[in-house]
C-alpha cells in the first residue's frame, strides 16, 4: 500500500507557520538579549541569527521544520533540507553543518519511512557540501522533519533582509504558487500536466545567494517562504519605513493557478497571511491577486534587492551559475510610508 504522508498532518510545509500577527504576540517579550557579537537576533525578523566570531568571520545559525508538503518520503526530506539550508544562502553564507529534527507518529507510520525522509535530506545536504551530523527525534502525533543549520559568512558579505535602499530593483528566483499546487495535490485535484512542477521548484537550491553576497550593489536578500511574497517583502521594507511596488504581470507563476484559485484550492495560510498584513497592500482587491501575493511558499525563491546599475552584473552571475532563466525582475523599492503596491 502506498503511504501518502500528507494525509497524516493537518498542515503542510511552510503553510504550517504561525501567522505573522500571532507570532508577533508570542515574541513581543521574548527577544534575544543584545550583545556586542550578536549582529542579528530574532528581533530583526531575518532569515538566520548572525554571531560575530572574530573581526571578520560570522556564524549563521537557523532552524526550519514542518509537516509533510508532499506524499513521497524521500522528497519530503529533500524539500525540508533545501528549505532549511536556504536561510544560510539568503544571508549570503555557505552552510557548514546540519542537525536533524524529527517527530514521527510511530503508531501510524513505519520507522523505515522516516529513514527514507532522512536519506532524502542527506542527499540535499551532500549536494550543498555538508553533512547531517546528528539531531534529535521524538514520538509525535504528526510527522515533522527539518534541520538546524550552521553556516559561515564574512562580515562584509553578510546580507540582511532589511537593508534595502530607495530605487533598488527587486528580483525573484522561483515561480509563485507552490502553496496552491501542493494544496491541490493534497486534495487529489492536481492536474496531471502539473504533477512535479512544484516539487521541482522546491528542490531548486538557492546557492546563488552566496555568490551574490560578493557584489556590493546587492543590498538585501531573503527567501520567500510561509508568509508569501507580500509578507516577506513587507519585512524587507518596514525597518527603514520604505515601500515597494510589484508589477503583477512580471511575477513568475506556476501554471493553472487561476483555475485552482477560482475553485477555492488555496492553503489556509493564505487567509492567515492576508489577515495579518493585508491592510498594508494595495492592488489586491480581487481574490486571484490576493491569493498569489499571500500564497505560502515552501523552499521558495530568493527575493533580492539590488542597485539598478548592477542589473547586468547580477544577471551575469545567474548565467554563470546556469540559472539565467530564473532572473525575474518584479518591482522596485520606493520611499515611505510602508506599503506594498501591486500594479
Amino acid at each position: 500500500m502506498q503511504i501518502r504522508l500528507t494525509q497524516f498532518s493537518h498542515g503542510s510545509g511552510c503553510g504550517c507557520k504561525i501567522a505573522p500577527n500571532i507570532l508577533g504576540d508570542i515574541l513581543k517579550d521574548n527577544f534575544a538579549t543584545p550583545s556586542e557579537n550578536l549582529l542579528v537576533g530574532n528581533s530583526e525578523k531575518d532569515d538566520a541569527a548572525a554571531f560575530l566570531l572574530d573581526d571578520n568571520k560570522v556564524l549563521l545559525s537557523t532552524t526550519d521544520f514542518f509537516m509533510p508538503i508532499v506524499d513521497d518520503a524521500r522528497d519530503f526530506g529533500r524539500i525540508a533540507a533545501a528549505n532549511a539550508i536556504s536561510d544560510i544562502y539568503a544571508m549570503g553564507g555557505s552552510p557548514v553543518l546540519a542537525l536533524a529534527i524529527l517527530g514521527w507518529p510511530l503508531d501510524k507510520l513505519p520507522a523505515p519511512v522516516a529513514g527514507e525522509v532522512m536519506q532524502g535530506a542527506r542527499e540535499v545536504a551532500s549536494s550543498c557540501g555538508i553533512t547531517i551530523a546528528g539531531g534529535h527525534s521524538i514520538d509525535a502525533p504528526e510527522p515533522i522533519f527539518g534541520l538546524a543549520v550552521n553556516g559561515i559568512v564574512t562580515r562584509q558579505a553578510l546580507r540582511r533582509n532589511s537593508t534595502v535602499e530607495v530605487g533598488d530593483i527587486l528580483v525573484l528566483t522561483k515561480s509563485l504558487g507552490i502553496g496552491v499546487h501542493t494544496t491541490a495535490m493534497k486534495r487529489g485535484a492536481l492536474q496531471a500536466e502539473h504533477v512535479g512542477l512544484a516539487v521541482r521548484e522546491m528542490l531548486t537550491l538557492n546557492k546563488i545567494g552566496a555568490a551574490l553576497s560578493q557584489i556590493d550593489a546587492v543590498h538585501a536578500m531573503t527567501d520567500v517562504t510561509g508568509f508569501g511574497l507580500a509578507g516577506h517583502l513587507l519585512e524587507m521594507v518596514t525597518p527603514r519605513s520604505l515601500s515597494a511596488e510589484i508589477e503583477f504581470d512580471s511575477l513568475p507563476l506556476l501554471p493553472g493557478l487561476q483555475d485552482y484559485i477560482a475553485q477555492g484550492v488555496t492553503p489556509g495560510g493564505t487567509q492567515r497571511n492576508y489577515a495579518s498584513f493585508g491592510a498594508e497592500i494595495t492592488g489586491v482587491e480581487d481574490a486571484y491577486r490576493r491569493a498569489i501575493l499571500c500564497d505560502p511558499q515552501t523552499s521558495g525563491g530568493l527575493l533580492i534587492a539590488l542597485k539598478e546599475s548592477a542589473i547586468k552584473e547580477v544577471e551575469a552571475v545567474f548565467i554563470k551559475e546556469g540559472i539565467g532563466e530564473r532572473f525575474h525582475r518584479i518591482g522596485t523599492i520606493g520611499k515611505g510610508p510602508v506599503r506594498l503596491a501591486v500594479e
